[in-house]
């Protein structure tokens, strides 16, 4: 008989951040998410991870957790091969709150595919690629964002993401300093919607008149201005990433079918881990470059991404950097090296990561 789910529990995953973690519109000062087990009649165990980001999504830890006990109860019985049937069934009963959704599909893979007894990338594609993240450099003063780029560098670390979108004359000197003290490191820069077109291209114009090279930037206008992120993209040098702007199927058809960017940034604590699936297919086969990210997530959602980029293998840039944010994460992760690489071949079955205290 196929294993069924038996129960699903839900319970906070906490820890401290070796700094605040500062965007342009927000902030983390610690992590604060939840954990999902969920259970299987034959007593395979799988775990997932909601990462709430009020700031950005305008979810919250109350919310969640609530809707994930409707979920719990709605799937008691539910045969764990009807992944697709069940992950459908949860996009439609919460459609404001996909990191609900990204928790519970998470949780449901790991449980299958250890139950079958194969990595979680198994589901997606024939082998694990290695991945080499990059590093964010948050929002601070000049003398932070300084001191972060030459001891990330001393890693080992060889491309950086810069945060910008506070100050635009200290975010000059910001990447300014990052170019110099990195030097042919590959640059992002990430808005998170904080400029307007006219100051993106002016922003981006000076760059390019000092001779700071950058390769991307992420999301500079608001989410709802597509007319502006559209015209960033036809006029800039630079090619630019669409993060809040593509945050499901039907967003990255119309950036598709607008020609509005030139990259979009998968994270499924946007989308879930199906659709990430698809969107990432879908982008690739439209000629967008792709990039797989996240919010503040410890190293099981940061894992359960990194199977996903690693198994199709085609993945631009890869941003899952949040576990060396977290303390004590990184130790707990085996197949994530100091400097950021991500080997998840000797993963023998399921995301590889069996339990985080909460």
């Amino acid at each position: 008989m196929d294993a069924r789910i038996e129960n699903i529990t839900v319970s906070l995953l906490q820890a401290p951040l070796i700094q605040p973690f500062r965007i342009a519109i927000g902030e983390h000062h610690h992590l604060k998410n939840l954990l999902v087990r969920l259970k299987l009649t034959n007593g395979t165990v799988g775990y997932g991870e909601a990462a709430i980001a009020t700031h950005i999504t305008g979810e919250t830890i109350a919310q969640t957790q609530e809707n994930l006990l409707i979920a719990a109860k709605g799937l008691q019985g539910q045969g764990a091969a009807d992944y697709l049937r069940i992950s459908n069934w949860l996009h439609d009963s919460f459609p404001l709150n996909k990191a609900a959704v990204a928790a519970l599909e998470m949780a449901l893979l790991d449980a299958l595919t250890r139950q079958m007894n194969i990595p979680l990338w198994k589901m997606f594609g024939p082998k694990p690629h290695r991945l080499k993240t990059d590093i964010t450099i948050v929002i601070g003063s000049l003398e932070e964002t300084q001191a972060n780029t030459k001891e990330f560098y001393r890693r080992g670390f060889r491309s950086f993401k810069v945060k910008i979108g506070r100050d635009m004359d200290l975010d000059f000197k910001r990447v300014a300093a990052v170019a110099k003290l990195a030097p042919k490191s590959p640059i992002i820069l990430d808005a998170n919607q904080a400029y307007s077109d006219k100051q993106t291209l002016t922003f981006l114009k000076s760059l390019d008149k000092a001779r700071i090279p950058v390769a991307l930037i992420e999301q500079p206008v608001l989410k709802s201005d597509s007319e502006g992120l559209k015209r960033v993209t036809r006029l800039s040098k630079i090619p630019v990433c669409a993060d809040e702007s593509a945050s499901s199927i039907s967003d990255v058809m119309g950036l598709i079918r607008n020609k509005a960017v030139d990259a979009v940034n998968i994270k499924l604590m946007k989308t879930g881990l199906l659709h990430a699936f698809e969107i990432a297919r879908l982008a690739r086969a439209n000629n967008l470059k792709v990039m797989i990210g996240g919010m503040m997530e410890s190293n099981l959602a940061m894992t359960a991404a990194a199977h996903l980029a690693a198994a199709l293998g085609y993945f631009d840039f890869i941003d899952l950097d949040t576990p060396f944010f977290i303390k004590g994460a990184v130790a707990r992760n085996p197949y994530l090296t100091h400097s950021g690489i991500y080997d998840l071949t000797k993963v023998k079955a399921g995301i590889g990561i069996k339990l985080l205290s909460s």
